[in-house]
């Protein structure tokens, strides 16, 4: 029989055992309040849809709340959180950012809920802790006008903060590294024209993404993901990461164009529209159309980016059935 982490090993190697992996993740909010709630929902959805990786999704603001900020639960249709209070809010305020331990409370809470999880899991099913890269955490500190304002005013001074945040982040990883998960899902949100020019991007970003993501290298199953639309795809293929997510449905590129560009495994191939608003069957033709891309061997069905907390059981159910029924061989032809 194989494993989910078979299957994904197989799948990151071009071929396709049983049949390609289907994996989902969403957000738990109040859940993601103790590492213990949030362990427990992440194992409640897991243990009903039986996905071939577990991506542990806490609220954004896990990462930053130990340097003051603040946020609360407000019915988000994602689950996300609003965040209440930063901690950047003059240019100096970047400067005043010091490196945070492992052992700092949130950041703390959050490697015990990996815990908890790897050890109800087994070594069966790989586990990702979600990682937001020094500029998305940025945003979190100052509010994305707050940032962008400083990036142009006072772009060293923000330099300066990038620089302790990359270092607490870089902690962090070999922390979670020691709870024996598998990989980090390491996600950039401003690669995007509508944010800063690829210029700007490469110059606040780029540096401390290929040292984070070579800082987690001793895992096998990291997943860079690019959030967002009108995205600099190709300012990103050579990072170290073995897996790619992005909006593919939403934004492009095409999961075929994509294929050409990224040598590596790709994951994506269903929207987020359609798993709340369509219906089983509209889920099934995507999941169909995705296996038809020329690179399905190394695919991971997925959507860009987290299913909001309103898509129904049925949809959801529907995408990780999308294979069951026919069998793949090696080279990729159903029979």
């Amino acid at each position: 029989m194989t494993t989910h982490r078979e299957r994904i090993q197989a799948a990151l190697r071009g071929e396709i055992i049983d049949r390609p992996p289907v994996a989902l993740w969403r957000h738990f909010p109040v859940d993601d309040e103790s590492a213990d709630s949030l362990a427990t929902a992440q194992l409640g959805f897991q243990g009903l849809y039986d996905f071939d990786l577990v991506k542990v999704t806490p609220a954004s603001s896990f990462s930053v709340r130990d340097w003051g900020v603040e946020d609360e639960w407000r019915g988000n249709a994602e689950g996300t959180r609003t965040y209440t209070k930063r901690f950047i809010r003059e240019p100096r305020d970047w400067e005043r950012l010091t490196i945070l331990e492992p052992t700092a409370p949130n950041l703390a809470r959050q490697l015990e809920c990996l815990g908890l999880i790897r050890a109800r899991l087994g070594q069966h099913t790989p586990v990702l802790q979600t990682v937001f890269n020094p500029l998305a955490q940025a945003k979190h500190l100052a509010g994305e006008p707050t940032l962008m304002q400083h990036l142009r005013t006072h772009p060293v001074a923000v330099e300066r903060g990038l620089r302790t945040i990359a270092e607490s982040t870089r902690l962090f990883i070999q922390a979670a590294t020691r709870q024996g998960i598998d990989g980090i899902f390491y996600a950039v949100q401003h690669a995007q024209g509508r944010l800063l020019s690829r210029e700007d991007f490469v110059r606040f970003s780029r540096e401390a993404d290929i040292m984070l993501l070579r800082s987690a290298s001793d895992m096998w199953c990291n997943v860079l993901h690019l959030h967002g639309e009108d995205v600099y795809f190709d300012a990103v293929v050579d990072y170290p990461a073995q897996v790619i997510n992005w909006h593919d449905r939403e934004a492009g590129p095409a999961l075929g164009e994509a294929g050409r560009r990224w040598p590596r495994g790709l994951c994506g191939g269903l929207s987020r529209n359609t798993l709340v608003t369509g219906t089983a069957k509209d889920v099934a033709r995507e999941a169909a159309e995705a296996f038809a891309a020329p690179d399905r061997a190394r695919l991971i069905l997925s959507t860009g980016c987290v299913v909001p907390i309103v898509a129904p059981h049925g949809n959801i159910l529907a995408a990780r059935r999308a294979f069951d029924a026919p069998t793949c061989t090696a080279s990729g032809q159903r029979r």
